[in-house]
């Protein structure tokens, strides 16, 4: 089968189209024909090396961690899913590929595209676990999301509106009407951020969700009041300051991906595909995420 590969660390050119085994899937797992694959900043930073310490790479490698596809061989100790049924989730071993193994995955909603199914794995799952760390969030709190309009920050404001939060979003002021689209009140980041979320929740700030890493942590503990009500997926250096850190290492935060279904369906939850390129241009795609500025995900698509 064709994938997307590396076999070093390096700039987004070592990435290439080669030809790999099929894989098999194991005991709860199943294989998928890949219809699209999601990009996410994790890629480049493994692809780059700038993780090495905490994620080493055993190579060759296989770029990215989502799919969504046909199911065409089931393993051992699954059950409700069988071979043409639709799919979505985590792929073990890599994603952008002909054939994907995927050990927790749920049906895809009809009428769905499939590169919208593929971008919400990592961003739901991510959203979801960040919420249990912050003990929850519901009804009457008060959220900030900064960078809100990236992958992770776009199901995070969703997710919490859904669950009847009210949520205060930074990003870009060219994205400050889609924010408003989602139920968000948006404010730009950077200098000043604290006085502008002050300005919109004068009784204060419940919980804060940093997904950028650029240095708006000291602004998010000085709102909630406290280092243990703000979580970041984007700044590892914060944990000294008691602020609540995640990578995903402690494990995926159960049904996620059910509940994304679910509320997708609702019509509580979407993901926009801010572009699409080819397994040929993965090295494209992981250039625009490494810019940032991306308003959802960008997805592989075989081709």
């Amino acid at each position: 089968m064709k994938a997307v590969m590396f076999t070093e660390y390096g700039e987004p050119d070592v990435l290439h189209v080669a030809e790999a085994d099929a894989p098999r899937p194991g005991p709860g797992q199943v294989r998928i024909a890949v219809r699209a694959a999601g990009v996410n900043p994790i890629d480049w930073k493994a692809r780059s090396g700038m993780i090495r310490d905490v994620m080493p790479l055993q190579f060759p490698v296989i770029d990215g961690r989502e799919a969504a596809g046909v199911v065409d061989e089931v393993g051992p100790d699954v059950s409700g899913v069988a071979p043409g049924d639709e799919v979505f989730g985590f792929a073990v071993g890599g994603a952008a590929a002909e054939e994907a193994v995927l050990d927790d995955f749920a049906r895809k909603p009809a009428g769905l595209a499939w590169e919208e199914a593929a971008a919400l794995p990592v961003a739901v799952e991510t959203s979801l676990r960040v919420f249990g760390l912050l003990g929850g969030v519901g009804e009457g709190q008060t959220l900030v999301v900064n960078g809100a309009a990236g992958g992770v920050g776009v199901a995070a404001v969703q997710i919490a509106r859904a669950r009847g939060a009210r949520v205060i979003g930074t990003a870009s002021e060219a994205n400050h009407e889609f924010l408003r689209s989602l139920g968000v009140e948006p404010t730009t980041y950077g200098d000043g951020m604290a006085d502008r979320i002050r300005a919109l929740a004068p009784d204060g700030v419940d919980l804060a969700f940093d997904t950028a890493g650029k240095g708006g942590i000291p602004d998010l503990v000085a709102l909630t009041g406290d280092p243990a009500r703000v979580a970041t997926i984007a700044d590892f250096g914060a944990g000294a300051l008691g602020v609540k850190v995640t990578g995903g290492a402690e494990g995926r935060a159960p049904g996620a991906l059910d509940e994304a279904a679910a509320l997708v369906e609702a019509g509580r939850l979407s993901m926009p595909v801010a572009q699409t390129f080819t397994f040929a241009e993965a090295a494209d795609a992981h250039g625009v995420s490494f810019e940032g500025h991306v308003r959802g995900k960008l997805v592989l698509v075989p081709g």
